[in-house]
């Protein structure tokens, strides 16, 4: 699983990343990631940090906080980070396989910079091994727009194959009802002007798009292929201000 995150400002950021694997068992979740491995790369691709095992790296910076696993075999990273695009790899030791979580936490919201966007590709399946982006919008004077973008055909610009051939998006509040849904980004005319007039409206047609404004609260996009297609897919979520 491959997490992207943008910086955008002129100060450095804190952030804590995190990978989770075994206490999503707590979730409901199974088949999950047992052993994750995070990696932290910077713009040109760079090994910033790795971890294995939070306890192994930072412990000092970890323990007694929020940020703390309640596993010890879980992930977490703790850096500053000058504004640029950044990529957490999560995987399983020795190649192991399953259902886990990469995350991603502002640590200073005073700093003059802000977590602009966050993405993850990885293999959508169907049913529960959809694809599922969760974030947090703190309070603020203005509510920020946002848009979600689905992606899968257009990824094969990038040597990749497999692809989610229709993707689908929903965004959901913490209670877990639903607020918008799109199949293809073209389907609403006003949401889709927002998204060309900010740059970001998907290649193919096929693929989905939402813009909205939000109030402060957590928020769940759901990445899935319709009619229950698989394929290598990525879900991307822009905070616009």
């Amino acid at each position: 699983m491959i997490g992207g995150f943008i910086i955008t400002g002129t100060a450095s950021k804190p952030v804590v990343l995190r990978g989770i694997g075994p206490s999503l068992l707590g979730q409901g979740l199974s088949d999950l990631l047992i052993d994750p491995v995070l990696e932290l790369r910077g713009p040109n691709g760079t090994l910033i940090r790795r971890n294995d095992n939070w306890k192994d790296d930072q412990r000092s910076l970890i323990e007694g906080t929020p940020f703390q696993p309640s596993d010890d075999r879980e992930s977490v990273i703790v850096e500053t980070l000058a504004p640029a695009a950044y990529t957490a790899i999560l995987t399983g030791k020795n190649e192991t396989t399953g259902v886990g979580l990469v995350e991603v936490y502002d640590n200073d919201q005073a700093a003059d910079a802000q977590l602009a966007n966050i993405s993850t590709r990885g293999f959508v399946e169907a049913g529960d091994n959809v694809m599922i982006g969760g974030f947090i919008l703190e309070d603020n004077s203005a509510s920020p727009r946002i848009a979600l973008r689905g992606i899968g055909p257009s990824l094969s610009q990038f040597g990749l194959s497999n692809l989610l051939a229709d993707p689908t998006i929903e965004l959901h509040d913490d209670n877990g009802a639903l607020l918008i849904a799109n199949d293809n980004w073209q389907d609403d005319p006003v949401s889709a002007a927002q998204l060309t007039a900010n740059g970001l409206a998907p290649v193919d047609p096929k693929e989905s798009g939402i813009f909205t404004t939000l109030p402060p609260g957590a928020y769940t996009a759901i990445l899935a292929g319709k009619n229950g297609g698989i394929g290598l897919g990525l879900i991307e979520i822009y905070n616009l201000h």
